[in-house]
């Protein structure tokens, strides 16, 4: 285990990578340039983190990969070959053995089951101003792009949430979870609103 310092074949720009005091690296991973540690940050044999991270206060386990341009916070607790993508954030929570969470995700105070999967841009609204909660999400459950998992809340194994939902109950293993309003489509609105804009634009010449 390297600790506070970087292995000679470990990263292509050893200058670029900025370790703090307690930084632990194993056998075989890979730092990418422009990563920052900061306090308190475990990484295990053969992970892989990506250009442009910040991380503290986290462990990476064996295999997983992080980033480029990832976040990790306290309390991250990223499982063996877990993925965590471009532009995610995580806080307080573990991530389980091979899930993944590739892209534009908030990820906090909560549980990620083994082999999920987190769609773009989903969100785990932990705070309300005053209190934070927890969201659990089950093994090989498939969140849907842009769901909003309000905590308290469930995610059961196996379980899928449709694409836009705002989660708000716990969710049976196996179940999907669609929260939507209906679709209302009126033809030729977008036409007729040009015109009158046009029209009220031209009146005032």
């Amino acid at each position: 285990m390297i600790t506070g310092r970087m292995a000679a074949n470990s990263t292509t720009a050893p200058e670029t990578v900025f370790l703090s005091w307690d930084t632990a690296i194993g056998p075989g991973a890979r730092i990418e340039p422009n990563v920052v540690f900061g306090p308190g940050v475990k990484v295990e044999g053969r992970a892989v983190i990506r250009a442009f991270c910040h991380l503290e206060g986290a462990r990476i386990a064996e295999e997983a990969i992080v980033g480029p341009f990832a976040r990790l916070r306290p309390g991250a607790d990223i499982g063996p070959e877990a993925h965590i993508g471009n532009f995610v954030e995580v806080k307080n929570v573990k991530v389980g053995e091979g899930a993944k969470a590739n892209h534009l995700a908030y990820l906090g105070d909560g549980s990620v089951g083994p082999r999920a999967n987190i769609g773009a841009g989903t969100i785990f609204c932990n705070y309300d101003g005053f209190d934070k909660y927890f969201t659990q999400v089950g093994e090989g459950a498939f969140i849907g792009s842009n769901s909003a998992l309000v905590a308290p809340v469930s995610i059961g194994a196996g379980a899928y949430t449709g694409s836009g939902s705002v989660i708000t109950r716990d969710i049976a293993p196996d179940a999907l979870a669609l929260e939507r309003s209906p679709l209302v489509e009126k033809p030729g609105w977008a036409a007729a609103f040009r015109a009158r804009k046009m029209r009220e634009k031209a009146s005032r010449k």
